[in-house]
């Protein structure tokens, strides 16, 4: 096989895609995460919580394939809402910092009109470039 699905243990199923796929360059591609738990529960409706549960969700992934955060190499953020990103960039900041330090990844950011899960402020799709195992 020419790569392998990444799905953190705990987690509820992915139904439809897959959370994550290593391929055989040890390069993960992490599909977009939301801001809601393990088993598929928002437990909150605010945005920098939510964004804080979507990096989280992000760092399982690149920690059930075998990596670190210090190997995610790019990010793209999808937010619902610009001026409540805009007018929490402290906050922003912050959740960032507790989940991923200080490590910061090619981004891009693009304002949608909306997810698929209607609960959902923020999706991020990621890639990250693993050590050789």
């Amino acid at each position: 096989m020419s790569h392998q699905i990444i799905q953190p243990v705990g987690w509820a199923p992915a139904k439809g895609y897959a959370n994550g796929v290593l391929t055989r360059g040890n390069v993960l591609h992490i599909g977009g995460q939301i801001g809601w738990n393990s088993q598929k529960e928002f437990e909150t409706d605010d945005f920098v919580a939510q964004l804080k549960q979507t990096l989280e969700n992000v760092r399982a992934i690149v920690e059930a394939a075998g990596g670190q955060v210090e190997d995610i190499v790019r990010m793209t953020w999808f937010v619902t809402d610009k001026q409540d990103y805009l007018s929490r960039q402290r906050e922003v900041g912050g959740a960032y910092q507790q989940v991923l330090g200080k490590h910061f990844p090619a981004l891009s950011m693009l304002v949608v009109a909306d997810l698929i899960e209607d609960r959902a402020k923020i999706e991020i799709e990621a890639t990250a470039e693993l050590a050789p195992r």
